[in-house]
């Protein structure tokens, strides 16, 4: 019973694990217009969709660290 519990778990999980995998690329800025903002990507955009959220966060840069 409890092989079989664990096992509808993760397939449970597995399953809904597939709608949350997020499309990733790296972009560069070419136009921002006031709320407007135009990226072109070197990879296809097929996996991002019309009137889909997306989240933007911008590449870090390293700071060089000094020693005494």
């Amino acid at each position: 019973m409890k092989k079989i519990l664990t096992l509808a778990l993760a397939l449970t999980l597995a399953a809904a694990s597939g709608n949350a995998l997020a499309a990733r690329a790296k972009c560069t800025v070419k136009a921002v217009d006031e709320k407007n903002i135009t990226l072109t990507c070197p990879t296809s955009a097929e996996d991002f969709k019309i009137g889909q959220e997306v989240t933007i966060q911008s590449s870090k840069t390293k700071k060089a660290i000094e020693g005494c």
